[in-house]
């Protein structure tokens, strides 16, 4: 009867990271398809981004329902239910990536037909592919419970603050005229 107990309960963790892995994907195509959009100034692409955010909420409104039920059902003690907790804090996580991805869509939709030159998005282009390494590796080491690899992600965040704060120096500086 124990040994059916914790089979059960492995079943229910497993299927609560697999969609973890499922919102991971969602989120990973959301941001490269956000990049996709600026770069080709495409709205239609933008707006697809904003109505994919919702199977994300839907998602992470599963994932507290299971974790709630599960934690009611089983009743785990220590490791596991700290398992459950991280589970639904990481779901919450992905969703927040969502929809700031979600508002970057809408921001692409307001810009339309104003959108800067292309010449000025390659910081943006280089931060996506930092951002989206890092979202992949933290992802990987969530499935791997690899501890190492995920104080790593933590530990070299540095090189997108760099890149991000280097842009708003650029764009907040005026333009001087050269004598």
């Amino acid at each position: 009867m124990n040994q059916h107990i914790v089979s059960a309960y492995d079943s229910e963790i497993k299927s609560l990271q697999k969609k973890i892995v499922e919102m991971g994907g969602i989120a990973e195509k959301m941001l490269s398809d956000a990049l996709e959009a600026i770069e080709k100034r495409d709205v239609n692409l933008a707006q697809q981004i904003i109505l994919i955010d919702a199977r994300l909420d839907g998602l992470q409104r599963e994932i507290d329902e299971q974790a709630i039920h599960t934690i009611a059902r089983r009743q785990p003690m220590a490791v596991d239910l700290r398992e459950i907790f991280v589970v639904s804090q990481i779901a919450g996580d992905i969703e927040r990536v969502g929809d700031l991805v979600k508002n970057i869509g809408k921001r692409i939709i307001a810009m339309e037909g104003h959108f800067p030159p292309k010449s000025l998005l390659s910081g943006l282009r280089n931060m996506n592919l930092l951002a989206l390494g890092q979202f992949k590796a933290v992802l990987d080491a969530y499935v791997q419970k690899d501890v190492s690899a995920a104080m790593n992600v933590w530990t070299n965040d540095g090189g997108i603050d760099r890149l991000y704060n280097l842009s708003l120096i650029h764009i907040s500086e005026p333009t001087r005229p050269r004598l």
